[in-house]
């Protein structure tokens, strides 16, 4: 009988916050993303594909394309648009969505904010979209 598997760590990604900054190369994914909610009891509908899915004491948090939360029936909130911040960030690098946040916010425009594996997901309200894109696309340039 094999006995458990040793813990393996795996940390890759950038740290360094300015090369973060200066190579974030934000990307914005076509179409419009919602927040909707599931009861943690309640099983996913079948046709829905999510994006993002985080369970929480109250239900089951979903992000979705509006498309799908319409079709299912969901009710949905905040409907965004999706950034993608293409370097490579480490999951233990210190500032980087700190930095970016205090500029989106400064500039006036909410965000919630993801981190993947990989890298920094930004979700900005629809209508400020291309304004978000030029504040980071400031931030990347003005990095050292």
């Amino acid at each position: 009988m094999a006995g458990p598997r040793p813990e393996r760590q795996t940390m890759t990604g950038e740290r360094n916050l300015d090369a973060l900054l200066k190579h974030m190369k934000p990307e914005l994914w076509p179409g419009i993303f919602v927040f909707c909610t599931i009861p943690i009891t309640e099983s996913l509908p079948v046709s829905i594909n999510p994006l993002m899915t985080f369970r929480e004491q109250e239900g089951t948090t979903l992000v979705i394309p509006r498309d799908e939360a319409k079709a299912a029936g969901l009710a949905y909130a905040f409907a965004s648009r999706l950034i993608t911040l293409t370097v490579h960030s480490a999951l233990d690098a210190v500032g980087f969505l700190a930095a970016i946040t205090a500029q989106l916010a400064a500039a006036g425009i909410s965000v919630n904010a993801v981190s993947a594996f990989h890298h920094d997901h930004l979700l900005v309200p629809v209508d400020r979209a291309d304004e978000a894109m030029d504040v980071l696309r400031e931030i990347s340039g003005n990095a050292a």
